[in-house]
This record gives structure tokens, sequence and C-alpha cells, in this order.
């Protein structure tokens, strides 16, 4: 059984001319331990994905088709005080800038022990006991004599992982990490990738991470789902999607990325941009800058469809093997 199923989701917004969709019929899901990746472009629809789930979108957008379900509950449909006892406690969050999710004028400790004793029946003494033992699952040093410093005396690399042991001390179910890695050192997102799967591992904590960076993909993710203007493109294993891309935009991201030893003149790129949600075209929204489109891409969207591990969205590939 899945444990988070996401379901033909779509997150709307009101526009000057009407509702304007910012995801579109997207659809996942993810196993106990596992790490799926998102990726694409910004704008694309990823993050959006992440807050819907964890039930942050901001007002006026609203979820107005499809269904959320965690461990076979749905989720979508609570009442904010009820969403509101699921976060932390089965949903944990891991978002892009550390410095913007720790509360400055309060130190480490105060902010973890908060957190254990919102979600778990702790005394005060346990609940610190449990967050100096998550500092030190994390990575930081001397966790007895860090957990009373603030979030201004660590480095960056340091307050993203106190960050994840925030997310992680209320023992949630699933975690939406959020560009986890964008603001860090390329030495420290090696470090916090190895972290983040080698704690996916050790709890069994389901991931999400959100990403733009294949990199961060290939040495992180089991699985990765590839959005493209508000919806999902290609689903299926890393090693699958990565080495042998089907649908034309994975393939176009999978060329730009520079190999060591080749020396080109012009790096490969995807020709024209995304276009905005109040823009997109009828049919395929990737045709206008498709290599390979048809007459058939241009008035009719294809549906995701393939076999038990990989999937994809586009015309031209009428069966994908299982």
């Amino acid at each position: 059984m899945a444990l988070l199923s996401v379901e033909n989701l779509t997150v709307a917004f009101p526009g000057r001319r009407g509702s304007v969709n910012a995801i579109e019929d997207v659809s996942l899901s993810i196993s106990p331990g596992e790490i799926l990746g998102m990726v694409g472009e910004s704008g694309a629809g990823k993050s959006m994905t992440g807050a819907a789930i964890i039930g942050l979108i901001e007002p006026p957008g609203r979820i107005v088709k499809g269904g959320i379900l965690l461990e076979g509950q749905r989720i979508d449909t609570l009442r904010p005080e009820e969403m509101r006892r699921i976060r932390g406690r089965r949903i944990g969050a891991i978002f892009q800038d550390p410095l913007t999710s720790l509360n400055p004028v309060l130190t480490v400790g105060e902010q973890l022990i908060e957190t254990i004793q919102t979600h778990l029946r702790l005394s005060k003494a346990e609940a610190r006991e449990r967050a100096i033992d998550w500092l030190r699952r994390v990575g930081i040093p001397a966790p007895e004599a860090r957990i009373d410093t603030y979030p201004h005396q660590y480095s960056g690399g340091m307050r993203q992982r106190v960050v994840i042991a925030l997310a992680l001390c209320a023992e949630p179910r699933l975690v939406i990490a959020d560009e986890p890695t964008t603001a860090l050192d390329v030495s420290v997102q090696a470090q916090i990738i190895a972290l983040l799967r080698k704690l996916a591992r050790e709890t069994g904590v389901a991931v999400i991470l959100v990403t733009h960076d294949m990199g961060v993909i290939a040495e992180t993710a089991d699985r990765v789902a590839v959005m493209y203007a508000g919806r999902i493109v290609e689903v299926g294993p890393v090693a699958e999607v990565l080495t042998a891309p089907r649908h034309p935009y994975t393939r176009g991201l999978m060329a730009s990325i520079p190999r060591i030893g080749a020396r080109p003149d012009v790096l490969p790129q995807i020709e024209g941009a995304m276009p905005r949600p109040d823009a997109r075209p009828g049919g395929c929204a990737f045709a206008p800058r498709c290599p390979h489109r048809m007459d058939i891409c241009g008035h009719t969207r294809p549906d995701l469809n393939g076999g038990a591990t990989l999937s994809v969205a586009c015309h031209l590939t009428e069966e994908v093997p299982a």
C-alpha cells in the first residue's frame, strides 16, 4: 500500500479572465522509505504540488479537483485545525532557505523542544534529550552544547541540518523537501543529500524531493517525476528516466547538462519558454517547443500512460514497456 497517493490533483487561482490552473491532473504515489524526486523548470508546478500535499496553498488558491490520501486517509478535505495537527506529526517540511525557516529569537533547542512537545507526549527533559539526539543524528557536532545556541551562530549547512532535525524530530511518515540544497555550497549539498538518503533508509520516512537539479535527483532519488506546465510528463525509476528518457522535454533537460570532457561551441538548450498558466495551448503544453511535434499535439493533450514502472505523457510514445 502506498504511503501517499495523489489522484488527479488540480489547483486553481482566480484570474481576470476566470480560473487559472496552476497544476492540472497531477497523480503520483510514494512508498515508505522511498525518495521521489520532482524536477522541472521554474514555474512547472513542483513547489505548488508540495504545498497542496502539506496543505499550505495560499488563498485564494484552492484544490478544485482530485484527492490526497495519506496512509489511506483523505487529507485535502480536512479543516485547517485538523491539517495543522497532521503537519509536523505525520508530514514534515524542509524548505529552501534554512535561515527563514528558523525563528531567530529562539535557540535551536527551544524550537526543537517546542516541536517535539507539540506532537509527542514527552516531558521537557525528555524532549530535550530527544532534541539532542536528533542534532547528533543529523551531524551537528557537540549537540549538548550547540542546542542552546541561536540559528545565526550556525553556518548555512549546519542550519539546514537543524531544519532537517526539526522536520523529522516528531517522526513523521512523509517529508516534503522543497529545494533543500539550492542555497548551499556544492560540497555541503553533497553532505545534505547523503544525510537525507541515510535518514530515509534508517527511519522509513518517505521523501518528496522538489528540485530543478538533475544531479541532486541522480544522487538522491529512487524515482523521478518530471513536471512541465503544471503536469507530470514522465515518471519512473531514476536510472531509467535519466539514462533513457522517453519524453522530448526530459530528453531536452538531459541534453542541456554539460558533459565532462566535451567542449561544444554552444550548450544545447530547449528553445522557447514555458507558457504562463493562463496561456497554455489546448493540446500538449510542450508542443510549441518540441522538435518532434505532430499535428495531433496541437489539439489533443496526451495522457500519462505506461507500464508498472515508467509512464510518459507523449503522443510519440504509443506503448511504454513495464
